[in-house]
């Protein structure tokens, strides 16, 4: 019976030297041979990361908080403030930072502050705060920076106030001159005109009744935790980076090392 030669399947690939195939064996050899490099390589990485982590001075974030000056709430529901905590903090972005800053640097003799201070409005409340990431070095100048901040707002809210004081105290002036004078009518509209403005009246001091001053509730409080970037975040970083760059380095030697001899043999 003769042999039918067998036919290689259609997509069929021939399969590639054993030489340019690596095994798990392989790269463990290499590893091995290799592991007075990594080893160096793993402890520079690292010496490198702990040289930084230990030059670090830690920051703290500093949070003040200001009240807005308050007024009867619209609807007779909630809160009302006289003016927005968002209108408040875009006075605060684009003109009280700059004057306090200038003033400040000007009384320490700097050149510029070695921190910066945010501004935010939460939502659906009646205050802002006032947020800087400083080290326990700045944290007086830090205390300072925020107390002449809040000192402009509140200056700022105060008048606001005083004059709506004063349009209340003339309203309500007026309307009980008017009052008096009904009272004293005998046309047939008095009583009417009476009940008005005795509302009225009542209106006016329930405006002036809800009327309540600005007032800073904290100024500059030193969280508990040092915030940004931790040492021991760091140097856990620094052992990932390190084994890689380490078996990376090894590779890369053998690699090399393989190179050249391949160079030599030509040769």
């Amino acid at each position: 019976m003769a042999n039918t030669p067998t036919q290689p399947p259609e997509h069929y690939y021939p399969r590639p030297p054993a030489d340019d195939e690596i095994s798990l064996v392989d790269i463990t050899l290499i590893l091995v041979r290799r592991w007075k490099m990594m080893a160096g390589v793993f402890v520079v990485i690292v010496l490198l990361a702990l040289a930084y982590a230990m030059s670090m001075t830690d920051s703290y974030r500093y949070v003040s908080i200001y009240n807005v000056a308050e007024r009867q709430p619209s609807g007779g529901a909630g809160v009302g403030v006289l003016e927005s905590p968002e209108s408040v903090v875009a006075k605060i972005d684009n003109y009280y930072f700059d004057v306090v800053t200038s003033e400040l640097l000007e009384e320490k003799s700097l050149d510029k502050l070695s921190f910066e201070t945010t501004a935010k409005a939460p939502d659906n409340v009646a205050f802002l705060t006032l947020a800087s990431e400083a080290t326990e070095e700045d944290a007086e100048l830090v205390t300072e920076f925020h107390q002449k901040l809040l000192d402009t707002v509140k200056s700022d809210q105060d008048e606001l106030l005083a004059k709506r004081r004063d349009a209340l105290d003339q309203q309500l002036a007026s309307t009980r001159e008017s009052l008096e004078a009904a009272k004293q009518s005998t046309s047939e509209s008095a009583a009417e005109l009476v009940a008005t403005y005795t509302a009225k009246v009542v209106d006016i001091e329930e405006k002036q009744a809800y009327l309540a001053e600005g007032n800073i509730q904290r100024v500059a409080s030193q969280s508990q935790q040092p915030v940004g970037t931790g040492k021991a975040l760091i140097m856990a970083l620094a052992i990932v980076l390190g084994g890689m760059l380490a078996v990376m380095a090894a590779f890369l030697a053998e690699f090399a090392g393989t190179v050249r001899k391949a160079s030599a043999h030509k040769d």
